[in-house]
């Protein structure tokens, strides 16, 4: 009864959480396809509730032979969690020479809880993600500066073994 579907295409996608709506970004991506935006607008919506209106969410979708569709949402990107958590509009223009905020080990280890989840990031070391996050951090101008009460936080400088 059922047919043999075939994935057709995989599509990657950022949409706002929540507010996802049927017009040209969404229709160039889905349009050849054959894929019914609607359907697809309807089931992310539901998807990214749990997420602030408006946050960039990746997706990425698969389209099958028979016009269905699958897909998956990750977190934010982390430089959207970064300029969240700081309350920038941006990062700096010329990063290395112009710092546009600072970041504490302990605000790193929120985001990379956050990015943790994600099924693509959860075999990575959780200090993995705090060094990659740490990396983005200096490549839009934010200092990475130690916890107050914390001694023991992870270095950028240290070893990976």
């Amino acid at each position: 009864r059922k047919s043999i579907m075939s994935v057709k295409a995989t599509v990657r996608l950022i949409c706002p959480a929540g507010a996802a709506k049927p017009g040209p970004a969404i229709g160039q991506a889905l349009g050849p396809h054959g894929l019914n935006m609607m359907e697809f607008c309807k089931a992310f919506n539901a998807e990214t509730q749990r997420f602030k209106p408006e946050t960039p969410i990746p997706v990425v979708l698969k389209a099958y032979s028979n016009r269905t569709f699958s897909f998956v949402t990750k977190s934010p990107p982390t430089s959207y969690l970064i300029r969240e958590m700081l309350g920038l509009q941006k990062g700096a223009s010329a990063p290395g020479s112009e710092i546009v905020g600072q970041m504490t080990w302990s605000q790193i280890k929120e985001i990379a809880a956050v990015k943790h989840q994600d099924q693509h990031l959860s075999h990575i070391p959780f200090e993995g993600i705090c060094r990659s996050i740490a990396g983005s951090a200096a490549s839009m101008g934010v200092a990475v500066v130690e916890d107050q009460a914390e001694e023991a936080a992870p270095t950028t400088t240290e070893a990976a073994d």
